[in-house]
């Protein structure tokens, strides 16, 4: 039941960036757009591997056998395409972020809130993806919480940068 109100949770932050991003912050320039989109994205792409935890968290914790099987299965094909999904989203972050800093940074300046937030928020990312490396090449207990750890830490960076006002 509580994997319910997770997958109700997620749909919710999707379409409320969907509908913060592309109702209340349009843009008139083509670019920004572009880069606005990079991030939309970016961050579908960020929620299915955070989800991952979430998957683990529940094979762990729940009783029901045949949800720990579904879930087991679903997790190998999700872990596949972890690092991959991992490297594109943050191939779309690094090109929203520079079109932001350069086109956006003119306009509302290099000190505001949000292109300081998205600065934060690009370090916490590269942290999450340096702890993934390392975990990638040898896993341990210390990796695997340091990794989750960080996503944990960039997924509230970066939501608290969504939802900045400009």
């Amino acid at each position: 039941m509580a994997y319910y109100i997770w997958i109700s949770i997620n749909a919710l932050l999707v379409i409320s960036t969907f509908i913060y991003i592309w109702i209340f912050r349009t843009h008139d320039s083509q670019i920004l757009t572009l880069g606005q989109a990079f991030a939309q994205i970016a961050l579908i792409l960020f929620i299915i591997n955070v989800n991952m935890y979430f998957i683990f968290l529940v094979i762990r914790r729940t009783k029901v056998r045949k949800l720990k099987i579904t879930l087991a299965k679903m997790s190998r094909y999700m872990m596949k395409s972890h690092i991959k999904l991992a490297i594109i989203g943050t191939m779309l972050i690094v090109f929203h972020g520079g079109i932001m800093l350069v086109k956006l940074g003119e306009i509302v300046g290099y000190a505001s809130p949000k292109i300081i937030s998205g600065m934060i928020a690009i370090l916490c990312l590269a942290l999450t993806m340096f702890a993934g490396y390392l975990r990638h090449k040898k896993s341990s207990g210390i990796r695997r919480k340091f990794h989750y750890t960080t996503a944990f830490i960039f997924t509230f960076v970066f939501l608290t940068h969504l939802f900045l006002p400009i």
